[in-house]
């Protein structure tokens, strides 16, 4: 007899240092059979939905909800996903639900609920009672917590940052699920969280102190036939909650001495390396100096501080100014600006107008820049991934939707003008708005680690910068009010 799977989704990353709130509104929502349609997207969803096709599940689709990384979540989202639960919950009254599969963020934090992951489980373990397995997958940047491992059975973290897995890991999510059903096994979530805490820019897998990191825990999948998968979780450092920072699991059959040690030993050097993931931003000025005596490009600048992929709102201005004072030409930035897109509605192709541009969504940001720009062409914004493993694809699949967009030049700098902000981290995003990133000498990305799958193949050389914004790597820049104390690098 056929398995029946509930099958649900709610996907935030919350930057706490943030203004404002990530509205319900926000949120791309799916609901019932409409959440089968991510099936063949390259979503963590997607991953999940293959599995359940290939074990012949009988899927009870519940709700997906996801929004861009942003501050803190309205409750009125929360509420939502609760209530459509409870709908599914209700219907299914006297039929038996076999396994639940989940796609998590792990870092989301509600205007009332510091871990919103942990309490999502621990609601559908009350609904469904301890014999019912609860898989799923969740972002290498959670901050884990003790409710998600206690109430969960087997959730499994992306590999690769970039998330260049996150279907993959959907799918092994479901492959794990499926085992359990089938075989009736018990498994114990080992958890455990250091007193470290990295910026975005040290946690690439394809760099330490990551990448040793992930080894070992691979290791120790192979070596020890109890373990199901282990996890390293880099955290999420601009989340301000008391479990903010580095932590392991290992999804095991035994709770023994040598599970226990092998948990230890990545703590170890995990502690030895904590340097290692500190990585803090040369100032802007200091790279401008290196770029001026180069001739040849593309060079990728990636300015962390400004990360739209760690929710920041992507109208920061320290790039675009550095490229301007230092008359940098080819170059081309993206700006997240709605106000200047419908300012420039009116604007005629190729005459000049004076435009304020960026500045706006953050008490980090330097002021607005007025330019004067000469328009070059407007869209709608719609664009799909060239790369179908594109770190994005985790996020929005792959029909991506920038919002209505203008392209303008101010002397020698186009500017893509968003009216959605959007994670740089495909090139079709360039592409779609006629701009060639192969043929550009300087192309400016708001992001810290993520961009580099799509950018490195075609860059002559990469820098990061420290410019004014939200996610800057200074940690100790940032007030944490929450998280638990001492943690590196905020205490000797």
């Amino acid at each position: 007899m056929n398995k029946r799977v509930l099958v649900a989704g709610i996907y935030h990353e919350t930057n706490t240092f943030l203004e404002g709130r990530t509205l319900l509104e926000e949120f791309s929502i799916l609901r019932g059979e409409d959440l089968l349609r991510a099936e063949g997207d390259a979503s963590p969803l997607a991953g999940c939905l293959e599995a359940a096709r290939e074990a012949r599940w009988e899927i009870i689709p519940a709700i997906d909800m996801r929004a861009m990384p942003g501050p803190e979540v309205e409750d009125r989202a929360i509420d939502c996903f609760f209530h459509e639960l409870g709908t599914v919950a209700a219907s299914q009254s006297g039929h038996n639900v076999d396994g639940i599969l989940l796609v998590l963020h792990g870092a989301m934090v509600s205007h009332s609920i510091n871990d919103v992951e942990g309490v999502v489980l621990a609601r559908l373990r009350k609904l469904y009672g301890p014999a019912t397995p609860i898989c799923g997958v969740i972002d290498l940047h959670a901050n884990f917590t003790r409710a998600m491992a206690e109430n969960s059975n087997c959730l499994i973290a992306y590999r690769e940052n970039p998330h260049a897995d996150a279907k993959d890991a959907g799918f092994a999510a479901g492959y794990l699920l499926d085992r359990l059903m089938r075989t009736g096994e018990k498994t114990t979530t080992l958890w455990e969280h250091l007193p470290v805490m990295w910026p975005p820019t040290g946690t690439g897998t394809a760099a330490e102190p990551m990448c040793s990191l992930e080894k070992m825990v691979r290791e120790i999948e192979r070596e020890d036939k109890n373990v199901l998968a282990a996890n390293v979780f880099a955290g999420f450092a601009f989340a301000d909650v008391p479990d903010a920072g580095l932590s392991f699991t290992l999804i095991t059959l035994a709770d023994t001495e040598h599970e226990r040690d092998a948990l230890a030993r990545l703590s170890q050097r995990a502690v030895q390396n904590q340097d290692l993931g500190n990585i803090i931003d040369p100032p802007v000025s200091e790279v401008m100096k290196q770029v001026a005596r180069m001739s040849e490009g593309p060079i990728v600048v990636a300015e962390p501080s400004d990360n739209v992929g760690a929710g920041a709102p992507g109208s920061g201005t320290g790039l675009l100014r550095a490229l301007i004072e230092n008359s940098v030409n080819n170059a081309v930035v993206v700006i997240n600006d709605p106000e200047a897109v419908l300012t420039l509605r009116r604007a005629v192709r190729g005459k000049e107008v004076r435009l304020s541009i960026g500045g706006q969504g953050s008490r980090f940001y330097e002021p607005c820049l007025e330019l004067d720009v000469g328009l070059i062409s407007t869209s709608d914004g719609c664009f799909e991934l060239e790369d179908p493993r594109s770190h994005l694809a985790s996020t929005c699949g792959k029909h991506i939707d920038m919002g209505p967009c203008a392209v303008v030049r101010h002397k020698g700098i186009r500017i893509l003008l968003t009216s959605r902000k959007t994670p740089p981290f495909d090139l079709g995003q360039l592409r779609s708005q006629g701009i060639v990133p192969e043929t550009a000498f300087l192309i400016g990305v708001k992001a810290a680690v993520a961009h580099r799958k799509a950018y490195d193949p075609i860059a002559r050389a990469h820098y990061s910068v420290d410019t004014p914004g939200p996610c800057s790597s200074n940690l100790k820049r940032f007030e944490y009010r929450k998280i638990r104390r001492p943690i590196y690098p905020l205490d000797d």
